[in-house]
């Protein structure tokens, strides 16, 4: 084995070892500075949270949130501020028949409706009737020729989430469904929901995506809508031309204080229920908006994956009304 040598600098070798240290220390003091620097400019940013274990991002909770084992999911309190607590990445996911807010909110705005008006009258068309044979979607019974009003249909869209209704609306508003999502779209950059893509009226396609985050901000202008609210507040209903009594598939409007939003479930989406609570705290009336998303696993039926997000919300929503009603908070 060969000896280490021992090694003698010349003049201009010790020139050149000394601004070689001297460069190193600079370099060393760059980094030093610039990995601060990223390090400090990343806690101006809200921490990127990871679905594998529960986490929250707020000021105003006096406790931790129960938040769901997977999935994202979000809570505030509508108008107070630093109340928005996050759980989850914040990354677009597919929303299922969530969609049917932005769907509802954009048919309002192109044609209003008084409280208790009826509106226009829709004609059904030859597509949504043969899209309520269809067996893998949620539609409703409606047959070509049948007349509608805008509420009829918006009661059909919402309570038992047809997405032959959804997209039948979608074409009369705006001629295809297609020219629809391209208003959706348009609406939801309006409210700043930066992580949301619409490509249908649906939801039915996995390729309508958004967050937590997003949803409670189109939540937010969503309740804001007399007649929307009073349709997804509505357990059950009739419509004269559809047979028998239609049910509210959101099973959490039997809470109290509960006013909806709306459902939402596929293989794609899991588990999604975008919810609102009435409450009274301190003499002032406080709704509380809440979101949840990707519920249940990958192998759970549609059933179970929509019973996933029912219970994770209720817990959700327990200990929201809690935090609002002192009397009613944990003593420890």
């Amino acid at each position: 084995m060969d000896e280490p040598r021992s090694i003698s600098f010349r003049p201009r070798d010790r020139l050149y070892a000394a601004v070689t240290r001297v460069l190193g220390v600079i370099v060393s003091a760059a980094l030093a500075v610039g990995g601060w620097l990223v390090y400090t400019g990343a806690q101006d940013q809200p921490p990127r949270l990871s679905n594998s274990a529960p986490a929250s991002i707020s000021s105003a909770w006096p406790w931790a949130l129960p938040w769901p084992s997977t999935g994202q999911a979000a809570v505030e309190v509508a108008g107070k501020a630093d109340s928005l607590s996050v759980y989850g990445e914040q990354r677009p996911v597919p929303i299922a028949s969530v969609t049917k807010v932005m769907t509802a909110l954009v048919i309002l705005r192109d044609h209003p409706l008084g409280r208790n008006a009826a509106g226009p009258s829709v004609q059904v068309d030859w597509q949504a009737a043969v899209e309520s044979g269809n067996r893998d979607e949620s539609t409703v019974p409606i047959t070509a020729g049948q007349v509608f009003t805008e509420r009829q249909l918006l009661e059909l869209m919402l309570i038992p989430s047809g997405n032959n209704a959804a997209r039948l609306l979608a074409r009369w508003d705006a001629g295809s469904e297609q020219a629809f999502a391209r208003k959706m779209n348009a609406a939801a950059a309006k409210l700043g929901m930066t992580n949301t893509t619409y490509t249908g009226a649906s939801g039915y396609e996995p390729t309508t995506v958004s967050t937590a985050v997003d949803q409670l901000k189109l939540a937010r202008q969503a309740m804001k809508s007399p007649v929307l609210r009073d349709i997804v507040a509505t357990a059950t209903t009739t419509v004269p031309g559809i047979a028998g009594e239609i049910v509210n598939g959101n099973a959490l409007l039997g809470l109290p204080g509960v006013v909806g939003i709306k459902t939402g479930t596929s293989t794609a989406a899991g588990g999604a229920l975008l919810w609102a609570v009435r409450a009274t705290s301190g003499g002032r009336d406080r709704l509380i908006l809440g979101v949840v998303l990707r519920q249940g696993d990958p192998d759970d039926t549609l059933e179970e994956k929509k019973e996933a997000a029912f219970v994770a919300s209720r817990k959700l929503i327990e200990a929201a009304l809690r935090y609002l009603n002192p009397e009613r908070r944990p003593t420890s």
